[in-house]
């Protein structure tokens, strides 16, 4: 791509860019050709994103504090195609021992920096426009052991249902992406975590988890990707308000 099709190209904004959705989201994005801004809190992780993309433009901005709208408002100068949010949340353990604190902030991070993300970019929203987040099943098939991400995450599929409300008249769509436990080296801490309290190997956490899944399998980063530009196509406007699970098969109830 040359820097005048960058220039022209449609901007796609990715929250969370340096996590290891947001890596393979941006590569995705990138792959087909939209210019992307990369977000982030670390300025080092996005100076080594821009390393080995050079087309992307990045934004060093916290979105759970109020000061990332201006943050992000700055460098959003063109109608933006897609918003595509997806911070992670800490592990906090289960609802009987997590603390509340750790929990409220898991909702200001995936709900209030939702808001955060859409108030900076409300003005360059066009029709077609995507308003993408980044769930996870936890959301929808609640466990007593990860107590932040399944309240935070049930809270944002009622957020992006709201959204697609208040901007459907604007021909402005909103989107959950909902994946299972990803094959990621977080999750392999999350492993090593339970299997220190429970006193078992690692590998047999890891199997658990997987039993969990029809097709005994981990969603993968690129899986995600895939989602993203999937609801890129003008087709997927019916979706709007829904969310895609990408949980490989271990939601046990009905929508």
């Amino acid at each position: 791509m040359t820097q005048d099709d960058v220039d022209r190209a449609e901007i796609a904004v990715v929250v969370g860019a340096t996590g290891a959705f947001g890596t393979a989201i941006v590569d995705r994005l990138v792959s087909e050709g939209l210019r992307v801004v990369a977000v982030a809190r670390s300025a080092d992780k996005l100076a080594g994103l821009q390393a080995r993309q050079p087309s992307i433009d990045v934004c060093v901005a916290d979105i759970a504090d109020d000061g990332a709208v201006d943050a992000l408002g700055a460098v959003l100068d063109r109608p933006v195609r897609a918003l595509v949010h997806g911070p992670g949340v800490g592990v906090a353990g289960g609802i009987q021992s997590a603390p509340t604190t750790t929990l409220t902030e898991a909702v200001n991070i995936k709900v209030g920096g939702l808001l955060r993300l859409v108030r900076a970019a409300d003005e360059q929203l066009v029709g077609g426009s995507r308003i993408i987040a980044i769930g996870g099943h936890y959301g929808l098939e609640p466990t007593a052991y990860a107590a932040a991400a399944g309240i935070a995450n049930a809270a944002l599929v009622n957020a992006v249902r709201q959204l697609s409300l208040a901007y459907g008249e604007r021909g402005v769509t909103a989107h959950v992406i909902a994946p299972g436990p990803a094959d990621t080296e977080r999750l392999r801490r999350v492993a090593a975590d339970r299997a220190r309290l429970r006193e078992v190997g690692v590998d047999a956490v890891l199997d658990e988890m997987l039993a969990e899944s029809s097709i005994r399998r981990f969603t993968t980063p690129a899986q995600v990707a895939w989602a993203v530009t999937t609801l890129l196509d003008p087709c997927a406007d019916a979706m709007t308000g829904s969310t895609l699970m990408l949980d490989s098969g271990r939601r046990r109830g009905l929508p």
